[in-house]
């Protein structure tokens, strides 16, 4: 009788101990989950934005801006998307700090000489203090109307 209530306490103890190794769902590792969890974070990522949708994004805030006609809402969009691609492409490339910081200098530098060339004068200095104010149009409008009143 002694023996059979030492073997009882004993098994007791031994099964109680081993539960207590035992994680969740019956597996011995207690941090992971038995169950099957959705895809990773790799898996849930977007595509990047092509420099077509980029710059639909950016033309109503622009046009709104600065009262683009439909033919300078066209010259726009197609110089930002044509820069907007070629920074993509250098982004891609992954080139060192020196040497991409020169090359979006020149991307800079023809971008802002080609819409001088496609945008009225009074437009293109608009579109300039547009992009120096992010794209913020309210701040534009503002200066525009301080510059109606002055005159």
């Amino acid at each position: 009788m002694k023996k059979l209530i030492l073997l009882l306490t004993l098994s007791t103890f031994w099964i109680c101990s081993t539960q207590a190794q035992m994680g969740r769902y019956g597996t011995f590792d207690s941090q992971r989950s038995a169950l099957p969890r959705g895809p990773g974070p790799e898996a849930q990522k977007e595509d990047p934005k092509t420099a077509e949708e980029l710059v639909e994004e950016q033309m109503p805030k622009i046009t709104e801006a600065l009262e683009l006609n439909a033919f300078e809402q066209a010259v726009v969009n197609s110089i930002l998307t044509k820069y907007v691609q070629q920074r993509i492409e250098l982004r891609i490339l992954e080139l060192p700090k020196d040497k991409a910081r020169e090359a979006y200098e020149r991307i800079a530098d023809a971008q802002k000489e080609e819409l001088k060339q496609g945008l009225p004068p009074e437009k293109f200095e608009e579109f300039m203090t547009l992009m120096e104010n992010g794209f913020n149009a309210k701040k534009v409008k503002k200066d525009r109307k301080k510059k109606k009143k002055k005159t």
